[in-house]
């Protein structure tokens, strides 16, 4: 298992983090109102996110130099090199775009800066999941679709840390926030946690389709051949509380509180991460099927199931994460007015 819990946590910040950036397109791309308010939040906390997960990624190489390396030799066919220029593309282009929100003389160029970052998101998170995508030697991956699914989740994970932030920090500064603009960005979440739903259906309707994916997806769907961690964490943590549950607490009206769409937000969140174990690592511990047809055999276990258990330090190192683009957050907030001021609606 070479992608370990670190990359759990990576993945997850730098998808979120792509994500996240929705609120301000909306706002700045579409013309939204209500969410233009809100996009300097959404473009510090994408900015946040990427950063928290870079870090992780890097001190995951476990040497410095090797940084070095990596940033002076490219291989061009290999999606990891695509990914160094997307991820400091995404840097510089959100900059840019929060550099015309707050100069005012450049305002004009908010809506070409914001396109600009639409359309870089969308290539950046295509080319996270391109990354396992077009890894033919895991069995787990290799699929088309993993690159919209990768985009749809990005909504979904982004706009819960949204909510959970813009609550926390309102909350902070005594600030309310409307019930009406809250029930339009709940059912929004509910609608990319639905899509993202479906199309991981989709995938593994997809992979049992073909007879050489049936003992895998036996592994990851029924715990098969040593998958029940994976199977657990798949329909409890994923499918039901990762997406039922929320589905439930976003469009219920009973439910339809700030208690109710930071729980929704939180279960989201949740999901996300047993999703994102499972697919991981549970795509690492199977067996690779080097010689199809054929069974090997030999002292570096081939055939067998790998044994993964996460140790602490790479629990704190991805908690470490979060922590750099909570303090990134927090600072920028400190720092430059960030945070929406809205007039609630009569009657709220």
């Amino acid at each position: 298992v070479v992608w370990g819990l670190p990359h759990v946590f990576a993945i997850f910040m730098i998808v979120a983090g792509s994500g996240v950036l929705n609120v301000a397109s909306i706002g700045s791309v579409f013309g939204v109102a209500a969410y233009k308010k809100r996009a300097p939040l959404s473009a510090l906390l994408s900015l946040a996110l990427l950063a928290g997960g870079l870090m992780v990624l890097m001190l995951d190489l476990g040497r410095p130099e090797r940084l070095i390396v990596a940033a002076t030799h490219y291989n061009f066919t290999s999606v990891f090199a695509w990914n160094v220029f997307l991820y400091s593309g995404m840097f510089a282009i959100v900059a840019i775009y929060l550099w015309t929100i707050f100069e005012r003389r450049f305002n004009g160029y908010t809506q070409a800066a914001g396109i600009a970052a639409l359309v870089w998101r969308f290539a950046l998170t295509t080319g996270t999941g391109s990354i396992f995508g077009f890894l033919v030697a895991r069995q787990a991956y290799q699929s088309a679709l993993l690159a919209p699914l990768f985009i749809v989740m990005s909504f979904g994970w982004g706009l819960a840390v949204f909510l959970i932030v813009q609550s926390a920090l309102l909350a902070w500064n005594s600030q309310p926030l409307d019930a009406a603009l809250r029930r339009r960005l709940m059912r929004l979440l509910g609608i990319f946690v639905a899509a993202a739903l479906y199309l991981v259906v989709v995938q593994h309707m997809t992979s049992l389709y073909f007879e050489r994916q049936g003992a895998f997806e036996a592994f990851i769907l029924l715990g098969r051949g040593g998958g029940a961690v994976y199977a657990t964490l798949f329909w409890l943590g994923y499918v039901l509380l990762g997406s039922v549950l929320p589905l439930l607490l976003l469009f219920h009206p009973r439910f339809s509180t700030e208690r109710g769409c930071l729980a929704a937000s939180l279960l989201v969140l949740l999901g996300a991460f047993a999703w994102l174990f499972v697919f991981i690592i549970g795509g690492q511990v199977f067996p690779l099927d080097i010689f199809p047809g054929f069974t090997a055999r030999s002292s570096f276990g081939d055939g067998a199931v790998a044994s993964y258990v996460p140790r602490w330090p790479e629990l704190l190192l991805g908690l470490g994460g979060i922590g750099a683009a909570f303090v990134v957050t927090t600072v920028g907030v400190r720092v430059l007015d960030m945070l929406p001021h809205d007039e609630p609606a009569a009657g709220n």
